[in-house]
């Protein structure tokens, strides 16, 4: 099963490299969204450390919407799904590695990225080690709530549009958690209470997402 996991995302990361422009576009996208707040709305630190924590947040959301469409979409046209899905290895496995991959090509990135937006946003450096934990506990949530999102849209008339339709409500707990965690760093306040409640949302996604998106796909092919 291990070998099972590292060949799919090993695929992934191959096709990813093999079509460079999804990964560009989520980079490019969250640094875009999130440069221009600060050229908008002046050179007022104060302010600008205020909202800096929630912007970062809200572009690491919409960045990952952008690519969520396209974790099993491809897959479903092709027929590689049922291959999976009739392969001896779990097909579990293989969804969860597709998640895995996704986390890896949008995630990440924001993840690497987040400490350089922060400087400018004046966000104390300080609080980087508290954003810096909240982006790589939160973001995972938004590849495996995206994941049941995206196997819910399979073979739907006008899917791409569902889909931001039934992703966001559920993302909206890890934005809050996360925006919360950064602030009270700045603020001086107790990060802990922010950090265990996007951690439980985490261990949550982790052990429901996963089934269900399994769930959902099978159903969807047949």
């Amino acid at each position: 099963m291990i070998r099972a996991f590292k060949s799919t995302i090993h695929r992934e990361l191959i096709l990813l490299y093999r079509r460079g422009s999804d990964l560009c576009l989520t980079v490019i996208f969250f640094l875009l969204v999130a440069i221009l707040f600060p050229l908008a709305l002046g050179p007022d630190q104060g302010l600008l450390a205020q909202i800096g924590p929630g912007v970062i947040w809200v572009s690491a959301l919409l960045s990952s919407m952008l690519t969520i469409d396209r974790i099993f979409y491809a897959d479903f046209e092709d027929g590689s799904l049922e291959q999976f899905v009739l392969s001896t290895h779990p097909f579990g496995i293989f969804v969860f590695a597709k998640l895995s991959a996704h986390w890896l090509t949008s995630g990440l990135p924001i993840l690497i990225f987040s400490p350089v937006i922060g400087i400018f946003y004046s966000i104390p450096l300080a609080s980087y080690p508290v954003l810096i934990l909240s982006i790589a506990l939160g973001t995972p949530a938004l590849s495996l709530i995206g994941g049941v999102s995206a196997a819910l849209s399979l073979g739907a008339r006008r899917g791409g549009v569902l889909l931001p339709l039934l992703a966001l409500p559920l993302l909206v707990p890890v934005l809050i958690f996360g925006t919360a965690a950064t602030n009270a760093a700045i603020l001086g306040t107790p990060v802990t209470p922010s950090l265990l409640l996007l951690g439980a949302v985490l261990a949550a996604t982790l052990a429901v997402a996963p089934p269900i998106t399994t769930i959902t796909i099978k159903q969807a092919i047949n």
